[in-house]
């Protein structure tokens, strides 16, 4: 998995290239903020092409090394949410490959990330706690929505399904 931080996450992470990283990846690269979100660290990933959409809570200074792992867990299980074949989900599970961040950010991507928090907030409106939250009830509320990417109107959710599915 390629990831392109902010500096904030780049802080965060134990290992940084120093230069940026070429997209070899099938699935595409990530985009990752940190939030701080009722006084705990929580993470927002957004993919460059699909603007796919998935929020991790509750990290701590020694979780931020199992990033990938949270990553791919919350991932397949939105992918298996969306109905995704079983077959599909091993072909994305192979693909998704060790953690590389960088820190060339995209201000496209960052700016979906923007219009998805404030699409996430509502979450917290009646008291409840950050770290309470379904984090596959927000994927999928998150990536239920139309977003606009360079000009053009897609569906998150539809996308990523389609970029998958050509696994």
């Amino acid at each position: 998995m390629i990831l392109h931080a902010t500096a904030r996450l780049a802080a965060k992470l134990p290992a940084v290239a120093a230069e940026p990283i070429a997209s070899t990846d099938t699935l595409g690269a990530w985009h990752g903020n940190l939030y701080v979100v009722d006084r705990r660290q929580c993470v927002m990933l957004c993919h460059d092409l699909t603007r796919y959409v998935l929020f991790l809570a509750g990290f701590t200074k020694a979780t931020f090394a199992e990033l990938n792992a949270a990553f791919g867990g919350l991932y397949l299980a939105s992918l298996d949410a969306m109905g995704c074949a079983p077959a599909t989900l091993a072909r994305v599970r192979l693909a998704i490959g060790p953690l590389q961040a960088d820190t060339r950010t995209d201000r496209s991507v960052l700016s979906a990330m923007r219009v998805a928090k404030g699409d996430f907030e509502p979450f917290l409106w009646h008291g409840t706690h950050v770290l309470d939250l379904d984090p596959l009830a927000i994927a999928a509320r998150l990536n239920e929505r139309p977003t606009r990417a360079r000009g053009e109107w897609l569906w998150p959710a539809k996308a990523m399904r389609e970029r998958v599915e050509r696994l």
